[in-house]
């Protein structure tokens, strides 16, 4: 009895392995579009790539936990804005020439998306308690205005060398995956092509 039970718990056990097997090669089918993303993305980086902005590893930059507030003081976070495109910018409330520029710059970029526009939000984190001009919340109504922590942000945003965050607009995906930053004083038209090809190829947001 024992001899012939031998054979049928070696059967029993090939079986268990072939089934392992069997489910590992479905798991990786089904990875597989997400592994090789990744690699495209992040370590291949093809040459024919053709976006203007410098591209974020998510990954090393999450959202980070900060005590964020609207103007007038009530809470509110980034993470609310999930579902849309970010386009973010980060300074403190006396908003001089280079901000202004950066304000409607953004605006520029929304509408000239034409149908897509309501897919993307704008956001300014002010970094200090200066007061914001009245005139300046008024030109840019629809804008989403946000105190935070200084040292939070800074730590969080990665700038070029030689700038600050200030310098730079930032784009975050409907995820909530910081993604993208654009250049410091950068082409208006490269900006509106990254934001437009990003729209096209995305079933989010």
């Amino acid at each position: 009895m024992q001899d012939a039970a031998k054979p049928a718990a070696a059967d029993a056990n090939q079986a268990r392995k072939r089934g392992r097997w069997k489910l590992f090669a479905v798991l990786l089918v089904c990875a597989a579009p997400m592994i090789l993303s990744y690699l495209t993305y992040y370590v291949i980086k093809p040459t024919g790539r053709t976006n203007y902005g410098a591209l974020i590893d998510p990954r090393e930059r999450p959202i980070p936990a900060m005590a964020s507030t609207t103007l007038d003081g009530r809470p509110e976070k980034l993470e609310q804005y999930a579902g849309k495109w970010i386009m973010l910018k980060v300074g403190g409330g006396e908003c001089l020439d280079a901000c202004q520029k950066q304000l409607f710059a953004m605006r520029q970029w929304r509408l000239m998306q034409g149908k897509n526009m309501d897919r993307v939000e704008r956001v300014w984190l002010v970094t200090d308690d200066k007061p914001l001009d009245t005139m300046t919340i008024r030109q840019y109504d629809g804008m989403h205005m946000l105190r935070a922590p200084q040292d939070t942000v800074t730590k969080w945003l990665p700038a070029e060398q030689g700038t600050q965050p200030s310098d730079h607009i930032y784009l975050i995906d409907p995820l909530g995956n910081l993604m993208m930053r654009f250049p410091a004083d950068p082409d208006p038209r490269k900006v509106y092509k990254d934001i437009a090809k990003l729209l096209k190829a995305s079933a989010v947001g």
